[in-house]
């Protein structure tokens, strides 16, 4: 198979979510359906017997919840799928919104009893900034919930969506038949009490044909002529550029819980979701039919196999091909490196891999050689943007619990900053060590992963700062800085790369200093150069 066929049979993803509109479960019947596992896990069973596929963090399978990105990848008619599943719970959000810089699309799901919820307002608008295409799931179709109408209502005024249904609910909740796929022209019966067979489906040209009542009930087949009629007449048809281009947004409808309206989604999917797309470095805009390798790091992942403590580096690659053995630039660093065993994701198994092309996701054993945001390239000095640092919400000095374990402790802070988890500021006045997260939860997930993957163990003081800000370096010599490095002594630290960092204990004290010191450029990113 070709260079140029090779990428345009691949297909690279997100699942994003408010956290439990069922995007776990929504990955793992998508794999269901690829032949990627045989069995689904029982998500929400606190039991757990057993876990999902993609949640392979020991914390994940004891809460319930995504932590980490997930990269599994099936294939499904000859369509090579990579899914990257994110954690819906707004503490790990900064994982999220770095993953969808490295996807070609997303799938939205949407819960239909609680509708468009926060989390998922700020994903969508960073896919919109982005012109990312987006399909939307209506998902817990068997239970009750809203309208279909007022939901598609919602996506329009909450998210600023474009919609257009490729797939209509017939009845909700108790009363929940099945689903016309308005895409396909047929319609899809659900019995209720599957959890793994797949429904009948009949094929529906004419949904005037009398034997519909027969099928559905006469109330029920009149309701869905009708529903569809509005469908016709409100929204405009489907048009598949304007997806592309991020202007219009199917929605389908389903449980997939119960494996339903799943597999429409997949084969609608597969259809007109974007192989992979160019992507804008620095330096150009680079294509991925282009003969040289170049790729990023979104994620690094320490410890996926607690056996091995290993690491892994997750690169997205843009263009050319991604080979075994062969030696790279890794940019920043100005140095060639090669890998002897990259890896794929097939589901829960990794797989060494010789060759890999646009779109798809490597993940290379690490030694602390990558960052988030790190480019290799066969030669060419590029930077992919778009990766940042947000500034953090929570502060708290981080304190040695054992002293014989001070190593590991240093070790495992160092691992999962790199990690991307939290961020991690030196003060300059005494040298203590300061986290600073998007969300509390990740305070617990740290002490956590500290004590289970690198036996150490550490306590929290509280640290009371407002924000952090990144201060831009380049007045250095100006009489102003100096007063304020001076007079902001004890707020000031350092980062992990050693740049400057102004901690605002008030949003008044950030105000005054902004006010008395004008010529000192503050930013809330890390990334302003």
């Amino acid at each position: 198979m070709g260079f140029k066929n090779q990428i345009e049979r691949r297909r690279t993803f997100g699942i994003i979510s408010h956290p439990d509109a069922g995007k776990t479960t929504l990955t793992e019947k998508l794999l269901l359906f690829g032949g990627a596992i045989q069995e689904a896990g029982a998500v929400k069973n606190n039991k757990i017997k057993k876990s999902a596929t993609s949640d392979f963090m020991e914390i994940e399978r004891q809460r319930g919840i995504s932590v980490a990105t997930s990269v599994l990848a099936f294939i499904y008619k000859d369509k090579k799928i990579n899914i990257l599943d994110t954690p819906g719970h707004k503490d790990f959000a900064e994982d999220t919104y770095r993953t969808l810089t490295a996807v070609d699309s997303v799938i939205v799901v949407v819960d239909v009893a609680k509708g468009v919820e926060e989390q998922t307002i700020k994903l969508v608008e960073v896919c919109r900034m982005r012109n990312i295409p987006m399909i939307v799931f209506i998902n817990k179709l068997d239970r009750e919930g809203k309208d279909a109408f007022d939901l598609l209502d919602d996506l329009e005024q909450k998210l600023g969506l474009s919609v257009t249904p490729l797939s209509f609910p017939i009845g909700m909740g108790y009363d929940f038949k099945g689903i016309y796929n308005i895409y396909e022209k047929n319609i899809n019966l659900f019995s209720g009490d599957s959890k793994k067979n797949i429904e009948d489906t009949i094929a529906f040209d004419d949904i005037n044909n009398p034997e519909l009542d027969t099928i559905i009930g006469e109330t029920a087949a009149q309701d869905l002529r009708d529903n569809l009629e509005l469908v016709h007449g409100v929204y405009a048809p489907f048009n598949k550029d304007s997806y592309l281009n991020g202007e219009q947004q199917p929605v389908f409808f389903g449980s997939a819980l119960n494996n339903f309206g799943v597999r429409e989604l997949l084969d609608c999917f597969i259809e007109i979701a974007p192989s992979p797309r160019p992507k804008m470095a620095e330096e150009r805009l680079v294509k991925p039919d282009e003969k040289e390798l170049t790729g990023f790091v979104f994620k690094i992942h320490a410890n996926m196999d607690p056996k091995h403590r290993d690491r892994l580096a997750f690169i997205k690659i843009v263009s050319g091909t991604f080979e075994r053995n062969k030696p790279y630039l890794h940019v920043r660093q100005g140095k060639n490196l090669k890998f002897s065993s990259p890896n794929a994701f097939f589901a829960e198994k990794k797989e060494i891999v010789d060759i890999s092309f646009p779109g798809d996701i490597v993940g290379l054993h690490d030694t602390g050689n990558f960052k988030i945001g790190d480019t290799l390239t066969e030669g060419e000095p590029l930077h992919y943007k778009g990766i940042p640092s947000f500034s953090p919400e929570h502060f708290r000095y981080i304190n040695n619990a054992d002293p014989m374990k001070s190593k590991q402790l240093g070790k495992g802070i160092d691992q999962l900053m790199d990690e991307g988890v939290a961020q991690l500021f030196t003060l300059e006045m005494n040298g203590r060590k300061v986290i600073g997260t998007v969300g509390a939860l990740q305070f617990e997930v740290i002490q956590y992963r500290l004590e289970h993957e690198y036996g150490a163990k550490c306590s929290y003081e509280n640290f009371p700062v407002h924000k952090a800000c990144w201060v831009d370096p380049q007045d250095e010599k100006n009489e102003e800085f100096k007063e304020f490095k001076r007079v902001k002594q004890k707020f000031l630290a350092k980062d992990k790369q050693g740049q400057l960092v102004f901690l605002a204990d008030s949003q008044f004290s950030l105000q005054m200093t902004q006010q008395k010191y004008p010529t000192v450029k503050l930013y809330f990113t890390s990334e302003f150069k």
